[in-house]
């Protein structure tokens, strides 16, 4: 059967089962799980016959949903909270990854300009960061430690501090999402840009590499989960923009709901980053092979988590359903 046809045939029946799942509605169990077994022998069916499709996808993001509302009175694990992250979180993820593409796309873009804007204008920087920073940081230059800003106040303090203010960028980047995914485009693209002004400076006077060595010891996590919370955002606006099969409230319940989960999942990366910069940027005498072992660290950290482990037991968890359909 061709791909088109399979889809016109079982199309209102997958709509109609994802609204009575997104819903909420009580749905009698037998019904739910007779839905189910129908939802994997489709899925089932196209991973044999549509692999790599956006049906094969659609489904399987469908089948994760359902699996989750038919175990939601389940007894609760006593490590609820380290399952979230373990296995719900990343199943979630998956059907996002485009998403977290677009964020990406906007931050980098925005980067470009910011570093390209203060390459061509030495006085675009004072623009973003402003005089006071900036004046700051050419002393700390003079004097020959140009990131000498990190050193200043107790490792306590500066940890709090930073993850405090960290989330909050986090928080502000989903909450824009309210007024559509314009909203939170600004909020990634004005950091973006800020960004890019910021490393370009350093490398306009000289301490490009002394300077982002420490910089990305804690940046390298606290920007790729600001992008990760502007995916949260954009999440929720275009499910205002684009509610697709259901109404507009409805969608918006959904996409909110959904981005909420992705922020919910950055809060222990940005405590790890705050961490970082408050106990361990502030030693810029560390060995350039420690430095970059903790960057390299912490990169492959943010890539597993949010882009290989969700796609790897995906694939687990399809096959682990495909075994107990056989079963039954």
């Amino acid at each position: 059967m061709r791909e088109a046809a399979f889809v016109k045939q079982n199309k209102e029946k997958w709509i109609a089962f994802e609204k009575a799942i997104n819903l909420n509605s009580n749905i009698d169990p037998d019904e739910l799980a007779d839905g189910y077994i129908h939802l994997t022998n489709d899925l089932a069916y196209a991973q044999t016959y549509y692999a790599e499709s956006k049906t094969l996808l659609y489904l399987n993001s469908l089948a994760s949903q359902a699996h989750q509302k038919i175990y939601k009175n389940k007894k609760e694990s006593r490590n609820r909270i380290i399952d979230f992250w373990k296995t719900e979180f990343p199943l979630f993820f998956l059907q996002y990854h485009k998403t977290l593409g677009v964020a990406f796309l906007i931050f980098a873009i925005a980067t470009a300009i910011g570093s390209v804007s203060a390459l061509n204008d030495s006085n675009f920087v004072r623009l973003i960061l402003g005089d006071a920073y900036v004046n700051t940081t050419l002393n700390n230059i003079a004097n020959g430690d140009p990131t000498a800003i990190y050193k200043g106040g107790s490792e306590i303090g500066t940890f709090l501090g930073i993850t405090i203010n960290n989330i909050r960028v986090a928080f502000l980047a989903f909450a824009f999402g309210v007024i559509t995914s314009l909203g939170t485009a600004y909020i990634l693209f004005s950091n973006g840009v800020m960004l890019g002004a910021f490393v370009t400076f350093f490398y306009t006077k000289g301490v490009f590499f002394e300077a982002n060595k420490q910089i990305w010891l804690h940046g390298t996590i606290e920007i790729s989960v600001i992008i990760i919370a502007g995916c949260a955002g954009l999440i929720m606006g275009n499910s205002i923009l684009f509610p697709k099969t259901f109404s507009r409230r409805v969608s918006f319940m959904k996409g909110a709901k959904d981005g909420l989960k992705v922020v919910v999942s950055t809060i222990p990366f940005f405590i790890i980053a705050g961490f970082i910069e408050g106990f361990i940027t502030r030693y810029s005498g560390m060995p350039n092979w420690l430095a970059f072992l903790i960057i390299g660290t912490s990169l492959a950290l943010i890539v597993f988590y949010y882009i290989l482990y969700p796609i790897t037991l995906n694939k687990i968890d399809a096959k682990y359903s495909q075994k107990q359909l056989h079963r039954t």
